[in-house]
């Protein structure tokens, strides 16, 4: 039997709205399965129909903002794109990124921060969840600051200034002058808007990632029959060309297809007459890597009531 503890039961009961006691006895019977628990819960009749704390928030914004030598970029998410286009959300959003251009490097420090209405941002979150009647979550936050230089921000599919769809920080880290600086570091951001970089450099990579690739490439080498020194060959060419495209400093420029990133940033601090370090750089894009599920109201209803319903 599985170990269920306090904080399981807790969670549970956050998202299901049923009572302590039945959540304590789900979870007992799908040996802690946290999705399974809320299914056992929901043909029981015990879950709430509508709990907003768990329905998915993929939609929302991504908002950025600068100043000088810093920049902040945030993820407010809500659960349609209708809510992205009000007012208040907007306004929310705003506030929130100024409060992590102003310090806030996590989540928890925002949520704690006062706004200008005199509201902690979390108070203000729960406040817009009950007027707005979506769920909406800051999802996360990252800073940039560089001694000397110049953070450039980018919004591509933007709602409003300062927010959209996909948010680009870039950090550069030089003495050139400031017009320099802001004409190379809106190219950058639109490459890496529109090219997706995994990481800054090849050695910042995922090695998770890497090995999941690795095994790929091996499985499909080994198909061509080749001998095995051949076969290690043919991967490690995989796994370097991999590389070479995921990070940022080794992709190919997309304004011209053919120059390295790490090229383009020398010959702009050459023609600058100063040395420019491309140390860091943000892309938030609204919703990713998040699960957007499919919902059947309907057959929520009917499990609710638990009245079996017909095998497709």
């Amino acid at each position: 039997m599985a170990d269920i503890t306090a904080a399981m039961v807790k969670d549970l009961r956050e998202k299901s709205g049923a009572g302590m006691m039945d959540c304590k006895k789900a979870l007992n019977e799908t040996a802690g399965d946290m999705e399974a628990a809320m299914d056992w819960l929901r043909t029981k009749g015990l879950a709430a129909a509508a709990k907003k704390s768990s329905r998915t928030a993929a939609e929302g914004l991504v908002g950025v903002a600068v100043s000088g030598t810093k920049g902040a970029a945030v993820e407010v998410n809500s659960e349609t794109d209708f809510v992205a286009k009000n007012d208040q959300f907007q306004q929310f959003v705003r506030e929130v990124t100024q409060v992590a251009l102003d310090g806030a490097g996590d989540v928890d420090a925002i949520k704690a921060a006062t706004l200008p209405n005199g509201k902690t941002a979390e108070e203000t979150l729960t406040g817009n969840i009950a007027t707005i009647g979506e769920n909406q979550s800051i999802r996360r936050v990252k800073r940039l600051e560089v001694s000397q230089g110049a953070v450039v921000a980018y919004v591509h599919n933007k709602a409003a200034p300062g927010m959209g769809k996909i948010g680009v920080l870039v950090a550069l880290e030089s003495a050139a002058p400031a017009d320099a600086l802001q004409a190379l570091g809106n190219q950058l951001a639109m490459h890496i808007a529109a090219a997706f970089p995994k990481a800054l450099n090849e050695d910042d990579l995922d090695e998770t990632e890497i090995e999941r690739e690795r095994a790929i490439a091996t499985e499909k080498a080994s198909e061509s029959g080749k001998p095995a020194d051949i076969i290690a060959k043919m991967v490690e060419g995989g796994i370097a060309k991999f590389r070479k495209e995921h990070a940022l400093v080794s992709q190919l420029f997309v304004m011209d297809g053919k120059t390295k990133i790490s090229d383009v940033v020398a010959k702009a601090g050459k023609d600058a007459g100063a040395e420019i370090k491309l140390v860091d750089y943000v892309r938030f894009q609204l919703g990713e890597g998040i699960e957007k599920e499919e919902s059947d109201f309907a057959a929520e209803v009917a499990a609710a009531s638990g009245v079996p319903q017909p095998v497709a």
